[in-house]
Parts: structure tokens; sequence; C-alpha cells
């Protein structure tokens, strides 16, 4: 589909999810997957298919869950790591679930279709962006998940009454605050300050665990693989975990127990740089062996 000028572009998400989708797949250079690189064993077929091809063999064989899985895996990776158009790309594999989707909740909507259009959508590029776990199954499944319960969810808004609190009756006044006073934010800073917590593993640490965001492209960001920043981060939360258990979180720690947390933080740091010292030798050796 061909768009003129800007009064040909659809009102609707959807429908400019899919022009995007068919203007990026369309001949002479369609977007294309090299499928030989799941290996024979997903059933798929073994050759660079156009994606509108791979979608359409993936619809015919709605049993074939390994390739599905691969194939989505991928598709996430890219959409987190490779630039817009495979984001609009995965919008288009993703298309007839997400307009099947949209027909279902549009019935007996009263409220503009393309707001739900546009709630599915955002839904499925939240999940795509930043919530589908890779390590887990069924990739797919979960981002159709969080569009369905994004349209779900708006739908559902016809059909609530929220109570408001009487504010002229609300107690005034000020009140004391629990510690750590309900936000993770100054739990991780005060794990930082004790050195449980690295400087340069904070921002991380909240973009991942707390900002649920996706880590591959967070992994990339910092320079390190993927497996090494998901290992770090346990290795965190299992400090953070003992740190709580011990009280160190919402309560005084005493000079000893600071001392030797720094005193653990100084050689983490320590075994960090002479890895980064030895990657670096390893790459020039391997740098001077190619000009050799």
């Amino acid at each position: 589909m061909s768009v003129s000028n800007a009064t040909d572009w659809p009102t609707s998400a959807l429908d400019a999810a899919a022009t995007a989708f068919a203007a990026l797949t369309c001949e002479p250079a369609p977007l294309v997957l090299d499928c030989t690189a799941f290996g024979p064993d997903t059933g798929l077929p073994q050759r660079v298919m156009p994606l509108p091809a791979l979608r359409d063999w993936l619809l015919r064989h709605p049993r074939a869950y390994t390739a599905r899985d691969e194939v989505w895996r991928e598709l996430i990776r890219r959409a987190r790591l490779d630039g817009p158009h495979w984001v609009v790309a995965a919008a288009g594999m993703a298309m007839p679930a997400l307009q099947q989707y949209a027909a279902r909740l549009c019935q007996g909507y009263y409220g503009d279709p393309a707001d739900i259009d546009a709630e599915i959508l955002t839904g499925f590029l939240t999940a795509l962006r930043d919530r589908v776990d890779l390590t887990k199954p069924a990739p797919y499944a979960s981002l159709c998940r969080a569009a369905w319960r994004a349209g779900r969810d708006l739908r559902l808004q016809q059909q609530e009454y929220l109570p408001v609190e009487d504010i002229e009756h609300v107690a005034a006044g000020p009140r004391t605050p629990r510690v750590p006073y309900g936000h993770p934010d100054l739990l991780v800073r005060r794990a930082m300050s004790l050195g449980i917590l690295d400087p340069e593993d904070e921002q991380a640490y909240i973009d991942v665990r707390l900002g649920r965001r996706a880590i591959e492209p967070i992994a990339a960001a910092n320079g390190v693989s993927v497996d090494a920043l998901r290992m770090r981060l346990s290795r965190i939360d299992s400090r953070i975990a003992e740190a709580l258990a011990d009280g160190l979180l919402t309560g005084a720690a005493s000079p000893e127990t600071v001392a030797e947390l720094r005193r653990q933080a100084e050689q983490r740091g320590q075994r960090r740089a002479g890895r980064a010292a030895a990657a670096r030798r390893e790459t020039s050796q391997v740098a001077a062996a190619a000009a050799a």
C-alpha cells in the first residue's frame, strides 16, 4: 500500500502500523529474516524469507511452537537493538492478532474505536521494548497478553465508577513515613552508599529491576554481554536481600559493618578492573596478530 500524501495516512494506530509494515516489506527490498540461522529442527523453511511470507507460514503452522519462539526472540532482540524499522516489523508480524483483539473489544464499545486500537498497540510496544523476558518461553504470547490487557482496560473504564474520598473529613496533619519511606529508589541509594551496590551498576540496576526495562539494550550500552549483566544483577539482588534481612538498609549500620562492606566493594572493583585490563590485552593481541 502506497502513501501518496499526509492525508492518506490512516487515523487508526493499528492501520498506520500495518501501512508502515507494508512499506517496509514491499519489493524491491523487503525486510527479511534468514531462517537458516534457526536450524532445521524448528521446522522453518531453511531460506531467507520476507517477513510477510514468514508471518503467513507461522499462521499456517499454529502448533510450530519452537519456530514461533525462535522467530519472536529474534524479532524482539532486533526491535530493541537494531532500530525503529524492526519495531515496525514486530508490530506488523503481530498485526493479525492485534486486529482480532481490536475487533472483539470494539463490539458494543461506545467510544472511538481508534482509542482501543491505540491502547492495544501501546500495550504491545511497551512489552516489546521493556517487559518481555527473552529467557522465558512463549515471548509472543506475552506480547499478545500485554496488548489485549491494554485494550481491555480501556474498555472496562466505561463500566467503572471510581469512589472519591470525602476530602472534608480526611484527617489532616503530618504523618511519619515508615522506613524506608516506601521508595525503592531510596533503598538502592542507601545500598550504594554502603558499598552493597557499586556506582557503575546503579543505573543498570534501577533500569532493569525498578524500571522493568529490557536488559538487552542496557547491556549493549554498558559494553557487556546480556548474560554477564544478568549475573551481575543477580548477585546484587542477593547482596541487597541479605542486607535487608540484616536490617542494614532500614536501620543503622555499625562502623565495622560499613568498613567491611566497603572493603568488599573495593575487591569487586579490583576484580572488575583486572578483567577489563585482560580483555583489552586480548583485543590488542588479536588486532596485532591480524595486522601481522
